[in-house]
């Protein structure tokens, strides 16, 4: 399975926050959604990623002043990202390898998706099962 297949029929808007925005500002986003990154736009590029782990760092860097800085000085940069074509386990050992959980889905210099490892875990999970009630329905008959 591939990414692309993956976020196919995705309806909701990617939320984002732009390189220029105040970490103060992304953190009430995670927040107040509660969720862990967030790509960083440059006008339409990603330009990096925003999470969780990227504020701890630079509190612990800088102290409270960090919450006044703009993202795109705290963000992970450049951002690991894969293209609709990337098969689900080839994403899941680059995230295990980089240690990282978000990825940016990239088609051409546009992003597409926004995947998490959950997201991919959870279809592994899934494709587990059904591979297992496929069997035990196959040995039943036999």
């Amino acid at each position: 399975m591939t990414i692309g297949r993956l976020i196919d029929g995705r309806s909701a808007a990617i939320l984002t926050c732009q390189a220029d925005a105040s970490v103060r500002e992304a953190v009430a986003l995670l927040a107040e959604r509660r969720i862990g990154a967030l790509p960083v736009m440059d006008g339409e590029r990603v330009a990096g990623i925003f999470s969780e782990r990227d504020v701890l760092y630079r509190l612990h860097e800088f102290g409270a002043g960090a919450l006044d800085r703009p993202v795109r000085d705290v963000m992970t940069a450049p951002a690991v990202t894969v293209g609709r074509e990337t098969q689900v386990l080839a994403a899941l050992s680059l995230m295990t390898r980089r240690r990282i959980r978000h990825l940016p889905v990239i088609e051409g210099e546009r992003m597409i998706g926004f995947v998490s490892i959950g997201d991919l875990v959870k279809y592994r999970i899934d494709r587990i099962e059904s591979e297992a009630e496929a069997m035990r329905a196959y040995i039943q008959t036999a």
